[in-house]
């Protein structure tokens, strides 16, 4: 990132008197000295001290303000780069990146919380039978077409509404616990919990926007023609060979997600 994407117009000459008011390295802390300076850092751009596109002291103005060594301060400012916070410009100076709304990331809060919520969810095995692999699900699965793979069919409720529909093909192995596992009505709630053992490497997840169809309208009692997220998994054993592949479809007016941008203090240091 160059200078001029940061905004010239923004950015300050470097001037140690900015962090007066912050608070001093704590000696008799566990926390290493460069995490407790970059964490002080990181509080003075939260807190507005330093702004987006300001210039960080030079190292020897923050050695003598924190009285750290240089090696100190250039682990804390390869904290703050590695973390996404600065921008160091070779012979310029270290600068506060501006908020980028497309460095954000958005979880799946919402699919965590349904899944955590036991009071109020449930998940309803709808189907579970064992077929022979079509082209796409042997694509998808790396293995040959009219392969025996487990197809399940499950729906998840809250309160009694229906909120998710998925489906899944996994590779058919009985020596494989997965085999059992997945036709539990826990097993969802162990992926989205990163809880109980498991032979699942990684995964990929694409999401993308849909239509119900007219099973799925059924299946979720939703009217016709209703917006839906669809959600496609793809798993990986420890052989990072595919062993399940499968996809939720979840009603646009039942699902929100959100996430924030910029810096904000903690909750501990606003009070």
């Amino acid at each position: 990132m160059s200078l001029a994407s940061i905004g010239v117009a923004m950015a300050q000459k470097p001037n140690s008197q900015v962090l007066d008011q912050t608070i001093s390295i704590d000696r008799a802390s566990y926390e290493p000295a460069y995490a407790q300076l970059a964490g002080i850092l990181r509080q003075s751009m939260a807190t507005g001290i330093l702004r987006p596109g300001n210039q960080l002291p030079s190292e020897a103005q923050l050695c003598e303000r924190y009285d750290v060594s240089p090696m100190t301060v250039r682990r804390a400012i390869n904290l703050l780069v590695d973390q996404g916070f600065v921008v160091a410009e070779q012979g310029r100076g270290t600068f506060v990146k501006p908020v980028a709304m497309g460095a954000a990331t958005f979880q799946l809060r919402d699919l965590q919380t349904l899944f955590n919520d036991s009071e109020h969810t449930t998940v309803h095995v709808l189907e579970a039978r064992i077929v022979d692999a079509d082209e796409r699900v042997a694509r998808k699965l790396e293995i040959s077409s009219g392969e025996r793979t487990i197809y399940i069919r499950r729906l998840l409720r809250t309160d009694g509404l229906p909120v998710l529909y998925h489906r899944e093909y996994l590779i058919y192995d009985p020596l494989r616990p997965i085999v059992e596992a997945e036709l539990e009505v826990t097993a969802l709630q162990r992926l989205f919990n990163g809880t109980g053992e498991t032979i699942l490497k990684h995964g990929d997840i694409n999401l993308e926007a849909t239509i119900l169809t007219d099973e799925e309208a059924k299946i979720l009692q939703a009217p016709q023609p209703m917006a839906a997220f669809c959600f496609e998994h793809l798993f990986y054993d420890f052989d990072d060979k595919p062993i399940s592949w499968g996809w939720f479809i979840g009603r646009a007016d039942c699902l929100k997600f959100s996430t924030q941008v910029g810096l904000l203090m903690d909750r501990k240091e606003r009070s």
